[in-house]
């Protein structure tokens, strides 16, 4: 029985990680395909920015939905559904002819992702026990990073530098993991425990599963809000960082180039931190980790400012990657955590949502501040009183669940 528990886990955690990395990969392809986008399409500087933000603004929704749909079909089906969302709409970005309908796609591209990605954090977190959710989160989720440092690889390349050939790969990976998801990955054993239980409750009864109004109920109204301002944050600044850091760079005397190695430098730590913070939500006490994580992310974005020397900023890039995309996999995990088994998908899709609200403002906030002459200096210490609010709601949710289980 363990054999079949931990072989169903390992395989869930994979195949998880797998769209993960397809995550990352898809997160690095605009940007690096603007320029050539911006001359196949003829954009100006505001149109590549709608551009951007099509496929942030796709994920609003299919966040919301995927995880609601997951939590009443099953986990495995939706994810399947949206993974095949993703990867049509993605190839359709190569094959369109207009600006509009490259808009179009792109929303749909993200609908079908954002619906994926809080499936992916719940099968991660009901695939293992409740003592080991932090590590098996922060494993699927390093995928992320892991694939956008691959692609920054690839950009090097000359595959590389013809920007259709970005989202051939981005749209073929998808279909090809598809059928792996189809024969291999197992539903959620908790999911369909909860489903026999709601076939055999009463009509109308709480355990016939959860809806939206349940995030909002007696045990879960405080633990909702908390969580959606910490999203909300921190999903800002890791969006400044994601979108920013090579401008930056440049904003600061260095060169194009250097702003890129910093970028890798980023994800690579990234994955590092982001497997680290996941094992240590497992082990340490849930408030030490918080202080670690936003202490570190503090430390980094001092350490960007007062760097003086390449060396030194690519130091305080890698203690940023390290601790910011690290942190998001740990607020992941706890969306897995804070909610029970019949609303966890939805859940974790709303914060989700939200975390890609914050996402959305956050680059374009970046792009005022620099725009009315604060430089790179003014967008980094305008990132730091949006950790500390996520860093002391975050604190706050921990307590308030504590108190909660020892009651």
């Amino acid at each position: 029985m363990q054999r079949s528990d931990n072989k169903h886990a390992v395989t869930t955690v994979a195949i998880c990680f797998l769209i993960a990395v397809i995550e990352g990969l898809d997160i690095q392809a605009a940007g690096i395909a603007a320029a050539g986008i911006r001359e196949s399409f003829g954009l100006n500087s505001s149109q590549l920015g709608v551009f951007f933000s099509a496929g942030i603004l796709g994920l609003l929704p299919g966040a919301l939905v995927g995880g609601r749909i997951a939590d009443r079909i099953g986990r495995k089906t939706v994810l399947i559904w949206s993974t095949a969302i993703f990867a049509v709409f993605t190839l359709c970005t190569v094959w369109v002819n207009s600006f509009n309908s490259l808009l179009a796609v792109r929303f749909l591209a993200g609908a079908g992702l954002g619906a994926a990605m809080p499936i992916l954090i719940t099968l991660a977190s009901e695939a293992v026990s409740p003592q080991n959710r932090g590590r098996a989160v922060g494993l699927m989720y390093c995928g992320m990073p892991v694939g956008a440092a691959i692609l920054s690889l690839i950009a090097s390349t000359e595959f590389g530098a013809n920007w259709k050939n970005i989202f051939y790969l981005g749209g073929l990976l998808p279909i090809i993991v598809i059928p792996v998801m189809m024969w291999l990955l197992p539903e959620s054993k908790e999911y369909l425990k909860a489903k026999d239980l709601a076939a055999q409750a009463p009509v109308g009864s709480a355990a016939q599963g959860g809806s939206f109004a349940d995030l909002f109920n007696s045990q879960n109204l405080l633990r909702t809000l908390f969580i959606w301002v910490s999203y909300f944050f921190t999903l800002m600044v890791v969006y400044i960082m994601l979108s920013w850091l090579p401008s930056l760079f440049q904003e600061l005397g260095f060169s194009r180039k250097e702003g890129a190695t910093a970028q890798f430098y980023f994800m690579v730590t990234a994955t590092i931190g982001t497997i680290i913070l996941g094992m240590l939500t497992d082990r340490w006490k849930k408030s030490y980790v918080i202080i670690l994580m936003y202490g570190g992310i503090l430390a980094g974005l001092i350490a960007l400012n007062a760097a003086g020397s390449l060396t030194q900023m690519y130091l305080a890039s890698a203690l940023v990657g390290a601790f910011v995309i690290g942190c998001q996999g740990v607020l992941y995990a706890f969306g897995g955590i804070v909610y029970p088994t019949e609303v966890r998908a939805t859940g974790v899709g709303v914060a989700s949502a939200v975390g890609r609200v914050g996402a959305m403002l956050g680059p374009a906030i970046a792009g005022s501040l620099l725009t009315a002459g604060f430089g790179a200096t003014g967008v980094i210490s305008a990132a730091i009183p949006c950790i500390i609010i996520s860093a002391v709601f975050m604190l706050i949710l921990v307590k308030r669940m504590q108190t909660q289980d020892a009651q």
